[in-house]
């Protein structure tokens, strides 16, 4: 999955702002495999101490003080899916990771690794305006977390349908690197549904195919195949195989592993199987390589895409010297379409 000028992958946040134009999803797979819970008696993961793990419901038993004395959290209203109302209480919170669940989904457990599809709302929780300083509810766009990194680390062992609500330090909220008229230290407030997740491994049920001499074998992760010679001039593409699921909208999150091979090379020279797991991008807004944005707006969730990509549905003359492409390298991708929110 490449953004248009720049080969690099998207990294891997703390926290990706990416966007769909609905709630919904069609999941071709995801993770259903027990996970480690959040301790019900401790209610906190300390930073840089580890996790206190222990089997429950994922429930915190309150808020603490900075002393590690029981303190007042904040409140938090409305339905699942919806922008929450948020009370927060007086005074400045702990300054360690605490996690809350008002709402327990019935979905499979997020575990470490998992991409987490999430609606959120964020403040400064500084005692004083505790300030706005986004969410994904005003936008209408989703976001995706890596489970167990950054603010991920809030949703590890909670459900998808779950509504989390995660105080978090620099530590996990940003890193080094605040957000927009945020303070390096201040602390956190996130209010995160979990709308869906995906294991690092997910793929579609996918044969093996062809494509202008390229072959794919089937299975996970597949094993392309360039042959020697020229490449066709003009861009191609081909189904190999189609999924059950709904088309892909121009301005919807899309979910996908894929494999990119550069054709003269014959080798693969990036790909998400094996490495960090899916990746989002929202289709159709122009921010993806040309041969993505035309290749996947309408292939139903569960499709295996094999594109062959001239330099002008890629990086054009410039190429992207960073990884070895050249203004007259084709390339090669196989697409496994995951899911679409």
């Amino acid at each position: 999955m490449l953004r248009r000028r720049t080969a690099a992958l998207l990294p891997a946040l703390v926290l990706l702002l990416v966007g769909c134009a609905g709630g919904g999803a069609d999941v071709a797979s995801s993770s259903s495999a027990t996970a480690m819970l959040l301790s019900p008696a401790a209610g906190l993961w300390a930073a840089g101490g580890g996790d206190t793990a222990a089997a429950g419901h994922g429930l915190t038993a309150g808020w603490r003080a900075a002393g590690g004395s029981a303190a007042r959290g904040p409140v938090v209203r409305g339905p699942f899916g919806a922008r929450p109302a948020i009370s927060f209480p007086g005074g400045a919170p702990a300054t360690w990771l605490q996690v809350d669940e008002p709402v327990a989904g019935q979905g499979a457990p997020l575990e470490t690794g998992d991409t987490a599809i999430v609606q959120y709302t964020g403040h400064v929780w500084d005692g004083r305006g505790n300030p706005l300083i986004d969410s994904t509810f005003t936008r209408g766009t989703p976001a995706a977390l890596t489970v167990g990194a950054g603010l991920g680390t809030a949703l590890r062992g909670h459900r998808v349908g779950s509504r989390v609500v995660a105080a978090a330090p620099e530590s996990y909220a940003y890193g080094t690197r605040p957000p927009r008229g945020v303070e390096r230290g201040a602390e956190l407030l996130y209010v995160v549904d979990v709308l869906g997740a995906h294991h690092k491994d997910a793929s579609v049920e996918a044969g093996g195919g062809s494509l202008a001499g390229v072959r794919v074998t089937g299975g996970a992760p597949p094993v392309l195949s360039v042959p020697a010679g020229a490449p066709p001039a003009e861009f191609v593409v081909k189904v190999l195989a189609r999924g059950a699921g709904r088309g892909t909208q121009a301005g919807r999150l899309v979910v996908v592993q894929y494999e990119a091979a550069v054709w003269r090379r014959r080798q693969v020279f990036d790909a998400t199987w094996g490495a960090d797991g899916p990746r989002t991008f929202r289709i159709g807004d122009g921010s993806m390589i040309k041969a993505w944005e035309r290749g996947l707006v309408g292939v139903p969730v569960g499709s295996r895409v094999l594109m062959v990509v001239p330099p002008s549905y890629g990086y054009g003359a410039a190429g992207d010297p960073a990884h070895g492409i050249t203004g007259s390298d084709t390339l090669v991708f196989v697409v496994d379409v995951i899911a679409a929110y």
